[in-house]
């Protein structure tokens, strides 16, 4: 598996880097809500409607992640023509996916 220290940026993110950031805090910002939503007894279903709020907005991110990813680090490694990178990182990609499926 291939890691951070292995590909010390820029990453595919890096030019949306603090969007990623906002989007994350109010991510954070849901998942305490909700939190505090269990602490005070909140009815079931309002607790599952925020909990897939915050499902969807963890698969948006996702799926913003790798685009970026495929159309910085995988085009990246198709221009270099190195069959053995391109096909890492198709193979990367192809795991990413396959977990986020799951």
């Amino acid at each position: 598996m291939t890691t951070t220290q292995d590909n010390p940026g820029p990453h595919g993110y890096s030019s949306a880097k603090d969007d990623y950031v906002k989007r994350l805090a109010r991510i954070d910002g849901q998942v305490r809500g909700i939190k505090r939503m269990v602490e005070e007894d909140t009815y079931c279903i309002d607790l599952l409607t925020q909990i897939s709020a915050v499902n969807k907005a963890m698969h948006s991110l996702s799926l913003g992640l790798v685009t970026d990813h495929m159309n910085h680090c995988v085009t990246e490694a198709v221009a270099s023509g190195d069959e053995e990178v391109i096909t890492e990182k198709v193979q990367e990609v192809s795991t990413t996916i396959g977990r986020l499926l799951r």
